[in-house]
């Protein structure tokens, strides 16, 4: 009988070394897991930072690239408008000198 129940204790004391070594190869295997579940978390941040950058950066060059075409077509709307209405203007002005000029002569008469 003192055998038996030596024998359980024994096959408890072997189970007892067995779960603690599964547990102690669990928890390495979760730290193992972890590790590199953060690594590609990191990789996968970073990756992501990259393509928002080189995105804004594209963005950012579209934009200037409208602007400067945005700009190129007002001055040539500006210059079509200046041209087609250069009589006009010039008419304009020598009205305006032409009406100064007679205003300060008949300032002079007087």
């Amino acid at each position: 009988m003192k055998q038996i129940i030596k024998e359980v204790f024994q096959a408890e004391e072997k189970v007892g070394e067995i779960l603690k070594q599964a547990r102690n190869k669990a928890s390495e295997i979760k730290r193992s897991v972890e590790k590199e579940n953060s690594e590609k978390m990191s990789d996968a941040k970073q990756k992501a930072r990259e393509i928002i950058q080189t995105t804004v950066e594209e963005a950012k060059k579209e934009a200037e690239r409208i602007r400067q075409e945005k700009l190129e077509q007002a001055r040539q709307e500006k210059d079509s408008l200046l041209k087609d209405k250069k009589d006009t203007i010039d008419n304009l002005v020598d009205h305006i000198c032409n009406i100064i000029i007679n205003t300060e002569y008949e300032k002079d008469k007087k």
